[in-house]
């Protein structure tokens, strides 16, 4: 069994190489790469924000972060989720939406389906003030979202 050392870091980054075995669990690949099962990428302890003032499409490094459209900008914007065509996110890939303005934020999909969770409807959704939306792809092509202040 090889020995694993490490420094974590005050953000708690931790950069391993090579493949090093603790009791029950395997940590292998590089800073880039890090798993913990060799198939599943080591993902992020908290929610990490893109804070956007302006309409936005979003892009495959917004995965797992949540899109936060702040109070200071009072203007409704939209944030478009792009077809699998152009930007294959993987399958159970999360992104969450925040507003906090009084305008309202279009959620807005292209090619692909977006279905509102309980309903099934599809289309764009509208997201209201101090609303939370999560969309999480489930296919290739599609996204089921729900949220609070979500219509």
């Amino acid at each position: 069994m090889a020995t694993l050392s490490a420094i974590i870091t005050p953000n708690n980054v931790l950069t391993a190489t090579n493949t090093n075995t603790l009791t029950n669990k395997t940590i292998s690949g590089d800073s880039n790469t890090l798993t913990v099962d060799g198939i599943n990428n080591v993902g992020f302890r908290d929610v990490p924000q893109n804070s956007k003032s302006a309409a936005y499409t979003l892009a495959l490094s917004d995965a797992g972060k949540h899109i936060y459209h702040p109070a200071s900008d009072a203007n409704a914007r939209t944030f478009t989720i792009p077809a699998n065509a152009s930007v294959a996110y993987p399958v159970g890939t999360a992104i969450t939406f925040i507003n906090m303005t009084a305008e309202v934020v279009t959620i807005a999909i292209t090619t692909d389906t977006m279905y509102l969770s309980s309903v099934g409807t599809t289309g764009s959704r509208t997201l209201a003030r101090y609303g939370s939306a999560t969309c999480i792809k489930i296919t290739a092509t599609e996204w089921l979202i729900s949220g609070s202040g979500l219509t």
